[in-house]
């Protein structure tokens, strides 16, 4: 299973970008979906996820500005980025993980065994 994330781009404080990720196909059955981002100089760090039925979890940094969500028949997942700070400045990669039994979900890189390349998001005046 391949992960392709596309839409970064430089912005400046305040805009907005809409991020996407598509599988190559199907990993499990059920599987949930995540974003991570590493900032220049970090460790990888835990954005959001959605489960399979679509329940979302962020980390608290972006709770109110960003919102995942997916279409489970496209194989794709999306990040709508708004009021961007420039702290969200990052190589934002998605991945998949799975099975998801009982709708399961994790904030957890090691949960996770499917990942994207990443796409780069600058956020600056």
């Amino acid at each position: 299973v391949q992960l392709q994330a596309s839409g970064g781009g430089s912005v400046q404080p305040g805009d907005s970008l809409r991020l996407s990720c598509a599988a190559s196909r199907r990993p499990y059955s059920r599987y949930y979906m995540g974003w991570f981002r590493q900032a220049p100089g970090k460790g990888r760090e835990f954005v959001a996820v959605i489960a399979w039925s679509g329940k979302t979890y962020y980390a608290d940094f972006v709770k109110g500005r960003f919102t995942i969500s997916r279409d489970n028949d496209k194989n794709s997942m999306y990040l709508q980025m708004d009021s961007l700070k420039p702290e969200d400045t990052a190589v934002y990669f998605c991945a998949a993980g799975g099975p998801a039994l009982d709708d399961g979900s994790s904030s957890f890189e090691d949960d996770y065994d499917h990942w994207g390349q990443g796409t780069l998001v600058t956020v600056s005046s």
